[in-house]
């Protein structure tokens, strides 16, 4: 299935505001601070199921958007707690196949053998990807006096495989003439935790560019220095001079930490925006066979506006065999974060609501879920 550009999400103004106390304790004990957050919408239409505590784990990419998500729906449903533990997308689908929790959040679609694992804890069925939200991963730099900084595939290959050490380097200059690169140590930041963030952004670098290891969620590249979280490795370019890293757009927003364009060949280069986004997230097609949604990105577009560094993050939730005593609440809760009530919350927080195609899909396939 292609999706067509009729179907691309509308531009959206991309804020982040400081986390509230509400949206904190939201966070459910987690030490992966939230970059984004604000006021939303009070929701309408929340059908509440179930009772009790909720647990749940792993992307922090999506941990803003579930912030807002949990607040709302903690607002509608009091007898209802959701903990949502931001603990990164590998760790998020280890815990939910050991059958520890009712879902996981993930930024990567579950592997063929993690599918066959699921059916052991998804009684009569399988985990399957259901995706929630798109967005840019941004790549941040701390580089004093360059403000306009632009990169391409393979020269970010070449600073995060410790290739290109120094800002001044002449493959930096060629793409920024005219731009004053000091003589600056380059300080590349990765995740130490495995993420679906470092997966997607490696599989960028893997197609567009000169990468030369296997794309995954365990940080492969050489050298570097490693940051739990995507809170963490923002935190670090923020801290230090001559850093870079990748983390989601509102990690950038919120710490106003400059955001490189990218050279993709296309007349200009691309900004990290929710709209650039949306117009590469809008060439995705389904590989996922029946209910499992699972999405290719294309990140090699040249197109015009459109920002090839993209994820979309999934919840991974069994289709059969649901626990009698979380199903309800599980269920209750995911039709609403798929809901155009749901989705209209993230406006705020620099993520793209689900494509129209899509978003029909996940909410049928919520409605189907035992």
């Amino acid at each position: 299935m292609k999706l067509q550009r009729k179907n691309r999400v509308r531009a959206l103004a991309v804020g982040a505001l400081a986390v509230t106390g509400a949206l904190a304790l939201s966070a459910c004990g987690s030490d992966d601070t939230s970059a984004g957050g604000g006021a939303a919408a009070k929701p309408s239409n929340i059908k509440c199921d179930g009772k009790g505590k909720l647990l749940a784990s792993g992307s922090s990419a999506q941990k803003n958007a579930m912030d807002v998500w949990v607040q709302n729906y903690a607002g509608a449903c009091k007898g209802t707690e959701i903990n949502y533990q931001p603990t990164g997308s590998g760790a998020g689908v280890t815990t939910f196949l050991q059958g520890q929790t009712a879902f996981a959040g993930s930024d990567s679609a579950l592997k063929p053998e993690e599918v066959t694992t699921s059916k052991q804890v998804c009684k009569g069925g399988q985990a399957i990807d259901l995706p929630m939200v798109g967005g840019p991963i941004a790549v941040g730099y701390n580089v004093p006096g360059v403000d306009n900084l632009v990169l391409d595939a393979k020269t970010l290959s070449k600073i995060f495989n410790s290739e290109i050490k120094k800002w001044n380097d002449p493959a930096i200059k060629q793409l920024n003439p005219g731009a004053k690169l000091p003589d600056l140590k380059i300080q590349p930041f990765h995740r130490s935790d495995d993420s679906g963030t470092t997966d997607n952004f490696t599989k960028y670098l893997k197609a567009a560019g000169d990468w030369k290891h296997e794309p995954a969620k365990k940080w492969e590249g050489e050298g570097g220095q490693a940051a739990s979280g995507s809170s963490g490795v923002s935190s670090q370019v923020k801290q230090n001079s001559g850093a870079i890293s990748y983390f989601e757009l509102s990690y950038a927003t919120a710490s106003k930490i400059q955001t490189a364009k990218l050279n993709t060949g296309a007349k200009e280069p691309v900004e990290a925006t929710v709209d650039n986004a949306s117009k590469a997230i809008s060439e995705a097609s389904q590989v996922g066979k029946g209910d499992d949604l699972a999405l290719k990105l294309n990140y090699t577009t040249k197109a015009e506006g459109a920002y090839p560094i993209t994820l979309v993050t999934y919840e991974i939730a069994c289709d059969k065999g649901n626990k009698a005593e979380t199903l309800p609440a599980t269920k209750s809760f995911l039709t609403y974060i798929a809901s155009k009530d749901g989705q209209s919350a993230l406006k705020q927080l620099g993520y793209a609501p689900l494509p129209t195609e899509i978003a029909d899909k996940v909410r049928a396939t919520v409605a189907k879920i035992s």
